[in-house]
């Protein structure tokens, strides 16, 4: 009978925070990644097991993955990872679950939606920051209004580790991203601002191509969504200046070398994890003029996402997670992300 859980990408800055979450909760997952020099020391340092091997061949890694019951995959980017991670989850008869943010990813991944429901395999990506918080507190408003045709979701995000300037870097050259009437647009870089009246005042905010944008879709079924990030004004004129040159950008050699510089960058320390709140707003409106707002408190964001990857594992590895493409709050229930100590979710 398949058991325990694989932590793919477990020597990452996030994946690190994941491995200590999970030992606090009284999970041994066994630790993997590429790099026997990056996963062996950290396996030893916790007395976990540990197996070394690439992404690269779907076969293979079926074959690790034969006896799991789960993989939660924490390497990124995930544009890059997933596809293949997927195929053998399916095929090995594995639950898979990530902690991307990325909207191709996404989409590809509810695509499959049949494949995992034949497997008989939950399938839940973006089980992290990206996009647990963000994801109930849509998923709560649309309860509260469920007439709602439009949905603004909105946050405040502090510094982020290397492998997320990584994908950030990646997408500089698509532009951003919403949801038009049910289906995903692009739409240029900082195509949007607003005021948004976050707890503790009001700050200025642009349309960036968060996960949300596809993932809130399948939990709502709002057809036109938008989300949004606190910046300043200069943030978003050098957002708008690379309207121009996004095809400059996404020339392999700019992508390398950004990423290489994108790699050498920290990530916030554990003073700055837990000194730092993650704060969200949403509204919803419908076509007859009613609305409803909503805020959550909670974590700072790589903090947050080793708690609820770790608590999302934890109830796939306990059964009852039915299969198929799900976001947390199909999974889970609008209140999942209240699991999580020190949250606050209001909602009207």
């Amino acid at each position: 009978m398949k058991s325990g859980l694989l932590l793919y990408g477990a020597n990452g800055y996030t994946g690190r925070l994941i491995v200590e979450v999970a030992l606090r909760h009284g999970l041994s997952p066994v630790l993997a990644g590429r790099s026997r020099e990056a996963i062996e020391p950290l396996a030893q340092k916790h007395r976990l097991e540990h197996r070394v091997f690439a992404l690269d061949d779907a076969a293979a890694l079926a074959r690790e993955l034969e006896p799991f019951a789960a993989l939660l995959l924490a390497a990124g980017p995930f544009s890059q990872t997933s596809a293949p991670a997927i195929e053998a989850c399916l095929a090995a008869r594995c639950a898979y679950l990530d902690i991307t943010g990325e909207i191709d990813v996404f989409e590809a991944l509810f695509a499959r939606d049949a494949d995992a429901r034949a497997a008989c395999i939950p399938v839940l990506p973006g089980v992290g920051f990206d996009v647990v918080p963000s994801d109930c507190l849509a998923a709560s408003l649309a309860e509260a209004l469920p007439s709602a045709r439009r949905l603004m979701l909105a946050f405040r995000a502090g510094k982020v580790s290397p492998g997320t300037m990584k994908t950030m870097v990646e997408g500089i050259p698509r532009g951003g991203r919403a949801r038009v009437e049910g289906k995903v647009v692009k739409v240029p870089a900082a195509w949007k601002t607003r005021e948004v009246p976050f707890p503790g005042g009001a700050r200025l905010a642009m349309t960036i191509p968060w996960g949300d944008v596809s993932t809130a879709y399948y939990s709502t079924r709002i057809p036109s969504i938008e989300v949004y990030l606190a910046t300043s004004p200069r943030a978003i004129r050098g957002a708008r200046r690379t309207r121009l040159l996004a095809p400059l950008l996404g020339l392999p050699p700019v992508q390398a070398m950004l990423k290489r510089r994108a790699g050498k960058l920290p990530g916030p320390n554990e003073e700055e994890r837990k000194s730092s709140r993650s704060v969200l707003w949403g509204r919803v409106e419908d076509d007859a003029g009613r609305s409803v707002e909503g805020t959550l408190e909670t974590l700072e964001g790589y903090a947050l996402t080793a708690e609820t990857a770790v608590r999302a594992a934890a109830r796939v590895l306990a059964g009852g997670v039915r299969p198929g493409v799900q976001t947390p709050s199909m999974a889970f229930g609008a209140r999942f992300i209240e699991e999580v100590p020190g949250t606050v979710l209001k909602i009207g």
